[in-house]
């Protein structure tokens, strides 16, 4: 996705209103495409947005002339030391236009708090919903496929869904890390659970694979302690993390814990890798570690330790080339790091202001940045190419309680990205968002 060293205006909001049952999704409105409109260099509007039977949508103006919804009082009073990267200033010699629009909204069965979503390679949507998770089939009108380990009341909420070797793997509050096969018939079978018990029969008889946890209480080190908050893999390695304040890796291959250090000194709430292994975790202690391999070792060590947020770090997300590092806290910002070319490295640019309360879910796409939070809302950030700012695209309203999960169906050939929010309101939003691009300088960044 090309990007231009500047913009013009936001699209503020998109609202829609639900007329059919809350348990079956609309049927997605496939004959009509949303309608891209330029933007004034003061207001903007979104009135070319299609309807359908089911839904009727609407959107407001705004005259950007000041703050405007880039910016909250409240937002601009944290980390003051860290300057905006954002600006309200348009360029007159490029022009970007943004228009979204809620295509379908719908809740698991139980209606209670979506907490993680995913997409396969197979086109199925995974949306956890406390202790079970739903399997949505995007290729035929979202229709309801699976449900799985609805049984299990013992393992808690889930945390996180990832997809590993044709596997797919599932955190739980109870510690534990679930591994399914999906068959056939895209149900979904349980093939185990980590560490798994081969792994557990190696190391139990030896007294040094055991550590203390609590006065008179020990476990195996290759076990989590507390709720697994997050899980990532890349080519080689599974990491997750936990509120026992640590970091595990797995081995794809037999499913092995082959290293846990203690990470943090409070609960792990977010991981990332990058392509060449670096491995990032962000913690209610406010800060951000780097773990890599050493040269001539095996195992991980700290690299580094980023320390600029104020409050609890609830997201990470890093772009695709693994430059840059993205994370949202408590504190309502969102930082930006920049790998140093004198150091292996981040070092904070700036941050991103206008959430009006915690930072919870982040997500990079295409060349986007996107942000859920406790406000209620999500929104879109583009870099601004050669010039290193960015700007808020758009604001997706219409959940009622926090934007807790984020993901992506990425742009085909028709320039449009699908993006799933999922709200602690129990409901799971479907959103289509059409960027275009026409400019005139000659100054045009590609930013992945």
């Amino acid at each position: 996705m090309k990007l231009v060293p500047s913009w013009l205006a936001t699209c503020h909001s998109a609202s829609c209103t639900n007329t059919s049952s809350q348990n079956t999704p609309a049927p997605h409105p496939r004959s009509v495409a949303p309608t891209l409109k330029y933007f004034s260099d003061t207001v903007s509007t979104c009135s070319d947005i299609p309807s359908s039977n089911n839904y009727s949508y609407s959107a407001s103006s705004r005259d950007f002339t000041g703050s405007g919804s880039l910016h909250s009082n409240l937002s601009l009073q944290t980390l003051p030391s860290i300057p905006s990267l954002q600006t309200l200033i348009p360029s007159s010699e490029s022009q970007i236009s943004i228009s979204y629009v809620c295509i379908t909204s719908f809740k698991p069965r139980h209606h209670v708090h979506v907490t993680s979503l995913a997409i396969s390679a197979s086109n199925l949507l995974y949306a956890a919903s406390g202790n079970e998770i739903n399997v949505y089939d995007l290729t035929k009108d979202y229709e309801h496929i699976d449900e799985f380990n609805g049984g299990d009341t013992s393992s808690g909420s889930v945390k996180s869904i990832i997809f590993c070797g044709g596997n797919v793997l599932t955190a739980h509050q109870n510690g534990k890390i679930k591994v399914w096969q999906v068959t056939e018939n895209k149900r979904h079978k349980l093939l185990t659970a980590l560490p798994t018990v081969n792994d557990r029969l190696r190391r139990f008889a030896q007294p040094k694979n055991y550590v203390t946890v609590r006065r008179h209480r020990k476990r195996l080190w290759i076990e989590h302690g507390d709720a697994v908050s997050g899980l990532t893999a890349g080519e080689r390695l599974i990491c997750s993390v936990s509120w026992d304040k640590s970091l595990k890796i797995w081995r794809p291959s037999d499913l092995r814990c082959a290293e846990s250090v203690k990470a943090h000194d409070d609960a792990v709430n977010a991981v990332a890798i990058s392509g060449d292994g670096t491995v990032y975790t962000g913690s209610a202690d406010k800060r951000i570690r780097v773990w890599a391999i050493p040269s001539g070792e095996k195992r991980h060590s700290l690299a580094a330790t980023l320390e600029k947020h104020k409050s609890a770090i609830n997201a990470l997300a890093l772009s695709e080339d693994g430059s840059v590092l993205f994370s949202g806290a408590c504190d309502r910002s969102i930082l930006v790091w920049e790998r140093e070319d004198s150091a292996n490295h981040m070092a904070v640019v700036g941050a991103l202001r206008g959430h009006g309360k915690a930072i919870l879910c982040l997500m990079n796409v295409g060349g986007l940045l996107m942000s859920g939070s406790a406000d209620r809302t999500v929104r879109v950030w583009m870099r601004r190419g050669c010039e290193g700012g960015f700007c808020c695209l758009a604001v997706l309203e219409g959940h009622r309680r926090p934007v807790k999960a984020l993901v992506a169906l990425p742009a085909t050939e028709s320039s449009v990205l699908r993006v799933y929010s999922g709200s602690l309101d129990g409901e799971i939003k479907a959103w289509e968002l059409c960027v275009h691009f026409g400019y005139k300088s000659t100054c045009a960044g590609n930013y992945q």
